[in-house]
């Protein structure tokens, strides 16, 4: 069987509030939540855990593959809540989206300080 991604943690300083925001963008499904985790199932089995780690956190990158229709639900929400977002990852671009690789994206950061990326093409 080759390779496949399963799962990974997302460090965050309230994990109800980032799986919220992340299952609202992403359409996400609740999975099954145990000990320190708040879990959401992403496509293809792809779990997303939650956690509040006793560190300071670390910005991460973070980036989600969407289809044009629910990058237009999530784009809509993003502006609803009033939450700022970029065209660039460098930030200089606020409250606009790129049509970069053939189709949109956008950046914004989550509760925990973590950049998010939503893209309609993948880069390659």
């Amino acid at each position: 069987m080759p390779a496949t991604f399963n799962h990974t943690i997302i460090a965050a300083k309230d994990r109800n509030e980032s799986a919220a925001l992340y299952r609202e963008l992403l359409e996400a499904a609740d999975a099954p939540s145990w000990g320190l985790f708040t879990n959401l199932q992403l496509g293809d089995g792809v779990l997303l855990q939650f956690a509040e780690p006793p560190v300071e956190i670390q910005m991460q990158h973070y980036a989600f593959l969407l289809d044009d229709e629910l990058f237009d639900r999530a784009y809509t929400r993003l502006q609803s809540r009033g939450i700022v977002h970029w065209a660039d990852p460098q930030m200089r671009r606020p409250g606009e989206i790129n049509h970069e690789h053939g189709g949109r994206g956008v950046y914004f950061k989550d509760p925990a300080g973590h950049a998010v990326e939503l893209i309609t093409r993948p880069y390659v």
